[in-house]
């Protein structure tokens, strides 16, 4: 058990195969032997896991195998055999995933009325939740552990007897206790910010929010538009008189009616002439400045850069953390899915959030709503968002191609907003056709405190290498306003070589998934050797969580599960530095089959989906009857 790797000294592959990551002879194997072991030594301690956790409940198995190892280019011909009959290749995002309703594991739960001090139900006999405890509690599942995170830390459980840490905090008549010096102290204290009033709500949901300094905006937008228009009419008519001399008097009317009139008052008070700068451009005395410079920023991460997740990242020295990606349009409806993506935990000391759209007036609107309800050090437009979704619709990458409306939204955003504007972007639509160094002179002059670049262009994705020659031209292009590089940090190493690029800071995405103490390499400038136990830690870390975030009840540990099965098909991709043969890894560079040190670290080596269910079962145990998880892409599936 201790030594795992030495029962297949000698079985491994002596050949390094391209694309792979160098690993010591000594612990490499075959698929076979892999899972063989994985499978062997899990049945060998069930027993023993199942009477740690209180469960006699067996563990499941995957029924859906794990696919073949990625394979190099072949022939036209040899490459259409995995297709399917139409011509399409299986491969890429699963964009048909099944959505998993919430209430799918907990098929009839507890009354809230119950839960909180047995107030009178509101729905009376029409109710189609329990009421009666002890019925409740006798279809309940089994709790998974002997003490709940929330009691321990807050003094008190909201979720009551729902809870599935529940016997750490109910008396056996199923009264909930409460630890009162905990209570007084965490009294008042809000941990997380930027939640969604409901009068606020009702209030998008009926339209009747004011958005004025939008209105003033917007104005000065159609009044340009008009003022266009009537010069463009002008100048034809001029052209027209030029061209017959009889319409002289025709001609002076025209260019009258193009000058604004005198006695009209401006939109805004000045001295002196009006310009379009005036109206729309606030003074910088007036924003919130932040210095970015030299800071290790998260990425906003779809779906794992939740809350729980840059909680762990903050942990381990994430000087910048930012929300996922959240639809403006989505916002301005009062959407209370997409506000949680602007919650704010009080540990993210410097946080902003990213949000997504292709128009100048919802954009404008959207960031005067975040302004105005939310605490926030910045917000980020996202310029670079590839997937077909939202570029069809002309947002993400595709405002670098729409670069009037870029502007518009830009300097529409810097008007309304009190705290710096910042921009993500790719280095182009197009692979072999940049664009990134012909937008940064324009974006400097449209007000933006920060640009970031990715190194790839949108029909690249993650082929290749990020082109951080690229990247240096345009932080040259950038001076003064800050740049920050992106793409295949993996290593305190590869941070080091990006900052002699001259970027004003680095930006780490799947690098954090896959390894979140990077940032501890990188400001210790070493190379962590972290045991599996560390690991095991750190999921544990985010488990409790998770549960704080979305719940100790049934729906709220296997939303948990979910999110940290989300994570572990990136963290999986993790070779232990004691492994190496050559340090450190690549993230272009797959990871062999190998043994780890212990069983642990072989199990948390696993690209099968089912070792990741038995991960999460060491920490939120056993999954419902009816548990089904499929990641993101279509490598494997668990049902």
């Amino acid at each position: 058990m201790e030594t795992a790797a030495s029962d297949t000294a000698g079985s491994g592959r002596d050949v390094a195969v391209k694309g792979e990551a160098a690993i010591k002879p000594e612990f490499l194997t075959t698929k076979e032997k892999f899972h063989g072991f994985v499978d062997s030594e899990w049945q060998g301690s069930k027993g023993e896991q199942a009477s740690d956790n209180g469960t006699v409940e067996e563990t499941k198995e995957a029924c859906v195998e794990e696919p073949e190892a990625k394979k190099l280019k072949l022939d036209p011909e040899e490459r259409t055999k995995g297709w399917k009959q139409d011509g399409k290749r299986l491969r890429g995002q699963n964009k048909s995933r099944p959505h998993t309703k919430p209430t799918t594991y907990d098929e009839k739960r507890l009354c809230l009325s119950v839960i909180q001090a047995n107030r009178e139900c509101p729905f009376g006999d029409k109710c189609h939740f329990y009421h009666d405890v002890a019925e409740y509690m006798s279809s309940k599942p089994a709790d998974i552990g002997e003490s709940c995170y929330l009691y321990d830390t807050f003094g008190k459980c909201a979720y009551g007897l729902s809870c599935r840490f529940a016997k750490a905090h109910t008396t056996p008549d199923f009264k909930t206790m409460e630890n009162t010096d905990l209570v007084k102290a965490c009294e008042g204290k809000n941990p997380v910010k930027n939640s969604l009033s409901k009068d606020l709500q009702n209030c998008l949901r009926k339209r009747s929010v004011s958005f004025k300094k939008s209105a003033e905006y917007l104005k000065t937008l159609s009044n340009n538009r008009d003022n266009k228009q009537q010069q463009g009419n002008g100048e034809a008519c001029v052209a027209k008189v030029s061209a017959d001399p009889t319409g002289a008097e025709q001609r002076v009317a025209t260019e009258g009616e193009t000058q604004s009139s005198p006695d009209k008052p401006p939109p805004v008070k000045t001295v002196g002439p009006l310009t379009d700068a005036d109206v729309i451009k606030l003074r910088q005395c007036e924003k919130k400045q932040v210095d970015f410079r030299d800071k290790l920023y998260l990425a906003p991460l779809t779906t794992c850069g939740n809350l729980p997740f840059r909680r762990v990242c903050k942990r381990f020295g994430a000087d910048i953390t930012c929300g996922e990606m959240a639809m403006c349009t989505n916002l301005l409806q009062g959407q209370q899915s997409e506000w949680a993506l602007l919650k704010r935990h009080e540990s993210e000391d410097l946080f902003g959030v990213q949000v997504e759209g292709c128009f100048p007036d919802t954009m404008t609107r959207c960031a005067e709503l975040i302004n105005n309800n939310t605490d926030v050090d910045f917000v980020d437009i996202n310029s670079g968002c590839p997937i077909d979704l939202v570029y069809k619709k002309g947002g993400g990458c595709g405002l670098m191609t729409r670069t009037r409306k870029f502007e518009q939204i830009v300097k529409g955003m810097n008007y309304v907003l009190d705290v710096p504007l910042t921009v993500k972007i790719r280095t182009g639509v197009q692979e072999k056709s940049n664009i990134a160094h012909k937008l940064i002179p324009e974006m400097k002059n449209w007000g933006v405190s920060m640009i970031t670049l990715h190194g790839r262009s949108r029909e690249q994705r993650y082929t290749k290498l990020a082109d951080w020659d690229y990247i240096t031209t345009c932080s040259k292009l950038a001076s003064p306003v800050p740049l920050f590089g992106n793409g295949d940090i993996l290593s305190y190493e590869d941070a080091m070589k990006a900052r002699e690029t001259g970027v004003s800071g680095i930006m780490i995405a799947r690098g954090a998934l896959i390894k979140p103490w990077i940032f501890t390499e990188i400001k210790e400038s070493r190379h962590w050797d972290i045991s599996s136990s560390e690991r095991l830690d750190i999921l544990r870390d985010f488990t409790n969580f998770g549960l704080e975030h979305w719940g100790s009840d049934t729906r709220g540990v296997e939303k948990t599960r979910t999110f940290m099965l989300e994570w572990l098909s990136f963290m999986c991709r993790y070779i232990p530095v004691g492994l190496l043969e050559r340090v450190p890894q690549k993230i272009n560079e797959r990871p062999p089959y190998y043994m780890g040190r212990n069983y642990l670290e072989s199990l948390m080596a696993s690209q099968n989906v089912g070792d990741w269910v038995r991960i999460s079962e060491m920490l939120l145990g056993p999954v419902p009857k009816n548990f089904n998880f499929l990641p993101k892409h279509k490598a494997n599936a668990y049902k």
